[in-house]
C-alpha cells in the first residue's frame, strides 16, 4: 500500500483551510485518512502552518511520501521551529 502525506481541503467556498493527512495514495483527496498530522491555513496573514513534526518524521521513516506542496510546507514549518 502506497502511503502519501498530503493536504485535505476543508472550509467554505473561497475560504479554504487544509488538514495535513496521511492517506492511501488511491483514496480520494477528502476521503478516508489514516492520521491527521497538521493543519495549514493560507487565508490568514501570515499563513498558519501547524504540524506535528515528530509524527511526520515517524511516517516518513516508515516510507510515506509527501506531496510537493506538503514537502514545501514541511520545510517552512521546520524553519519556524
Amino acid at each position: 500500500m502506497a502511503v502519501k502525506i498530503r493536504l485535505a481541503r476543508h472550509g467554505a467556498k473561497k475560504h479554504p483551510y487544509y488538514r495535513v493527512v496521511v492517506a492511501d495514495a488511491r483514496a480520494p483527496r477528502d476521503g478516508r485518512i489514516i492520521a491527521e498530522v497538521g493543519r495549514y491555513n493560507p487565508c490568514v496573514e501570515p499563513a498558519l502552518i501547524n504540524m506535528d513534526l515528530e509524527k511526520i518524521d515517524v511516517w516518513l521513516n516508515n516510507g510515506a511520501q509527501p506531496t510537493e506542496t506538503v514537502d514545501r510546507l514541511l520545510k517552512a514549518a521546520r524553519e519556524q521551529a
